[in-house]
């Protein structure tokens, strides 16, 4: 099953690449002004199910743009087609193509393909992760002010949804510096690698951390709910480290809720 999810999202990922900047249409999903669909986003979706269909017909199927299959099975195909998709229609090129493999109700593969880079993120439930076949683990970085943080803003963060603005400015002051890149995807893949410490975001859906979750798990990192709750694809609120920082990290967190 990696393996049809590596020709899937390579497949996939070069048809983004060589897409952007020749979409035709851009609408608005749920009402929201910032949350962008287009016809490139639907088209990449549409080859990934396809590929996983000639091999695994009977799959379930839970995707971005197509929702979730009506297939009953034990296995389920978790599929972002593309990761990024307001970096994308900007010409940035910071976006991927994620998909993972749900087994009984246990994430046991995953797959994170970025195409401008030519970097494909790998693992298997307790094989390790792999970027372009090296194996990869997360950073030593073991304070918090010294650390590199990466989190996103959701759709609706007007509202500032759980806190969403207070969490970002608390970091600012207690870490080395923040970032964001604009794919949830790509923020846990770097955590997995040791690029970054840390990650949080809230109002993510499955699609958007799936793989990551798994990455980060099998390099050697912790990733929980802000509570310190087992972490879920399904759950409001993710935070990820390399386990060294995890502590500090979910202080700021509560701190910020506090205020």
């Amino acid at each position: 099953m990696l393996s049809v999810a590596i020709e899937a999202a390579k497949e996939a990922g070069h048809f983004l690449k060589y897409n952007i900047g020749r979409v035709r249409t851009v609408e608005t999903k749920n009402g929201q002004e910032r949350n962008l669909v287009s016809e490139i986003d639907k088209m990449s979706e549409e080859k990934i199910i396809s590929i996983i269909k000639r091999r695994y017909p009977h799959h379930a199927i839970l995707a971005e743009e197509s929702g979730s299959s009506t297939a009953s099975s034990d296995v389920k195909w978790i599929i972002d087609p593309l990761d990024g998709t307001t970096n994308f229609l900007h010409g940035v090129p910071i976006y991927c193509v994620t998909i993972a493999i749900e087994q009984k109700g246990e994430l046991v593969a995953g797959v994170v393909f970025d195409p401008n880079l030519d970097e494909l993120f790998t693992a298997e439930q307790g094989s390790g992760v792999y970027l372009n076949g090296r194996r990869i683990h997360v950073s030593q970085t073991s304070t918090l002010i010294q650390s590199l943080l990466v989190t996103g803003f959701p759709y609706d963060i007007a509202r500032n949804p759980d806190h969403a603005i207070d969490r970002f400015v608390n970091f600012l002051m207690t870490s080395r510096s923040v970032r964001r890149l604009g794919s949830a995807a790509l923020d846990l893949s770097y955590v997995a690698a040791g690029r970054f410490d840390g990650f949080w975001e809230v109002n993510l859906h499955p699609w958007d951390t799936a793989a990551g979750i798994l990455f980060v798990k099998e390099a050697g990192g912790k990733v929980t709910d802000f509570d310190a709750g087992a972490s879920s694809i399904y759950k409001n609120q993710i935070l990820a480290s390399n386990g060294l920082i995890h502590d500090e990290m979910m202080e700021v967190l509560k701190r910020s809720a506090a205020t």
